[in-house]
């Protein structure tokens, strides 16, 4: 093989790796976004729960009031019947930790975004040419493997997240900057240069 063939096989191979690596990162971006979306949408539905709660106890609390002063037959009624999905909503949250699954959410995104950021790095470097193909090789095959751990021990996602995630990559550009917001939170000595 003579010198041109050698380097036009080493730049497809470049090229075909940084496909790969390119592809991995849309998929951990997405991972990333959709378990914080995922940890969202938990934490509002317990709020949601909470307050339910907390209404519906206020108002078992004065029907029975109700109840002992007017010696209402009603009131014992709608205390009853409140109380009754007042204990359903109870035993839900008792049986399924809404605040504890959205917490595993929020760890496997923080886990997650050093993943991102290390695939960022990677393209980086590959883009820089600081690595030799054998490096960058090792490199995503030892990023894939902990992203494996990582998503064995993380809880499944919604559809409902991924679609709100998807909307706030694509629509909200969640995640992206303009190089006048990016020199904002920089010195001045390391803005862009145009």
């Amino acid at each position: 093989m003579d010198q041109n063939s050698q380097a036009e096989s080493g730049s497809d191979a470049r090229s075909i790796l940084e496909g790969q690596i390119r592809e991995c990162f849309g998929r951990v971006v997405y991972s990333h976004k959709t378990h914080e979306k995922c940890a969202d949408i938990l934490l509002a539905r317990l709020s949601t729960i909470k307050l339910t709660q907390i209404i519906l106890s206020s108002i078992t609390t004065a029907s029975f009031f109700v109840v002992i002063l007017g010696n209402s037959k009603a009131g014992a009624i709608i205390g009853v019947v409140i109380s009754t999905v007042l204990l359903v909503l109870h035993a839900y949250t008792k049986n399924y930790d809404l605040g504890e699954l959205a917490q595993k959410h929020r760890q496997a995104a923080a886990d997650i975004w050093l993943i991102r950021e290390e695939y960022i790095s990677l393209l980086t470097d590959l883009r820089a040419a600081r690595l030799s193909l054998e490096k960058l090789g090792t490199r995503r095959d030892e990023l894939l493997e902990r992203l494996h751990a990582i998503y064995t021990g993380a809880p499944s996602t919604t559809v409902a997240a991924y679609r709100s995630a998807q909307k706030a990559l694509q629509t909200q550009e969640d995640m992206t900057f303009s190089d006048q917001e990016i020199d904002a939170f920089l010195p001045n000595s390391l803005h862009q240069k145009t």
